[in-house]
């Protein structure tokens, strides 16, 4: 799969995430964007499964409430394993997203869960060193650099430790879709 068609599910799975925060009658909060819950068809669209941790939110939603954290560890975002890092909102699936998008681009796992008692986070460390150029991805084509780097920007953005930091959902459909990647600012390291 080139770089070109990855943008293409990139931004499939981003109007997916729209429909459902937006195009329904009651906004549906996922809760657990990964890779796994991504299906592609035979022409590379991507469909959002698996709705068994999905919350029916009301439709003047600002924040949901919640009585235990849901999720997959290494997507779930901050605020849904504690509320010291802001509300649960539609913004946690943008979280999610941001991960799977950073993924996607370093063409590797998320999570080293290789031992349960050292669970490691690989991104966006890792994410951050790309795009300052201290580490390099095998990428031919300049075009195909320019939509790396901006899927990892894009990434970067979804991923702000406070939910008021991330883009909504139809910014995040802008940048992939119209906004050059020169253009784009570079969000500052969350982790750091």
């Amino acid at each position: 799969m080139g770089w070109d068609k990855l943008l293409q599910v990139s931004i499939g799975i981003t109007k997916g995430i729209e429909y459902l925060h937006e195009g329904c009658s009651h906004p549906i909060l996922h809760f657990d964007i990964n890779p796994h819950n991504v299906l592609l068809d035979d022409t590379f669209t991507p469909k959002i499964s698996d709705f068994g941790l999905a919350k029916l939110c009301s439709t003047n939603l600002s924040v949901v409430s919640m009585t235990a954290a849901r999720g997959t560890l290494g997507y779930m975002a901050p605020e849904v394993l504690s509320r010291n890092f802001g509300n649960v909102s539609l913004k946690s699936d943008i979280n999610s997203y941001g991960m799977l998008l950073l993924e996607m681009v370093g063409g590797r796992k998320n999570v080293d869960s290789s031992s349960t008692k050292d669970f490691h986070i690989l991104y966006p460390d890792w994410i951050h060193s790309l795009l300052e150029g201290n580490i390099h991805i095998q990428i031919e084509d300049g075009d195909d650099v320019k939509i790396a780097k901006k899927l990892a920007v894009v990434g970067l953005w979804c991923i702000q430790w406070k939910p008021m930091n991330r883009p909504s959902i139809k910014t995040v459909i802008q940048m992939l879709e119209t906004i050059d990647y020169n253009k784009l600012t570079f969000p500052l390291n969350p982790f750091h």
